[in-house]
């Protein structure tokens, strides 16, 4: 018989892994975020773009960034919702379905323990 201690267990290894990549996304984004900042100011110095022209290119720029950054989150809580419907968790309705049924479950046992 073996009687080695078994290796604890990770608390819920699928939210670490998610809060883990979920971070180094965000890290990848902001960093691009960034470089393209600097990018554009590069740019405006070659161009001889005026201040106005320098706002009105980054503003614009800034957008599409925002928008592709939606574009990510959403990707990434739509294979989130996937994985998880993969899993087969019950839903939140489920669970209240569940949760109502041991409520009068419970009410019951309360009823006959007090006719004994």
């Amino acid at each position: 018989m073996d009687n080695k201690p078994e290796a604890p267990r990770e608390k819920n290894p699928v939210a670490e892994t998610f809060e883990r990549l979920w971070s180094q996304a965000l890290l990848a984004v902001n960093t691009a975020e960034e470089e393209a900042s600097r990018a554009v100011q590069r740019v405006a110095a070659v161009a001889g773009w005026s201040q106005d022209e320098v706002r009105r290119q980054a503003r614009e720029f800034g957008e599409r960034l925002a928008g592709h950054r939606k574009d990510l989150e959403h990707n990434v809580e739509e294979r989130v919702r996937l994985a998880l419907s993969k899993m087969k968790l019950p839903r939140r309705e489920e669970l209240s379905a569940f949760d109502a049924r041991l409520s009068k479950l419970a009410e019951r046992i309360q009823e006959l323990e007090q006719r004994k």
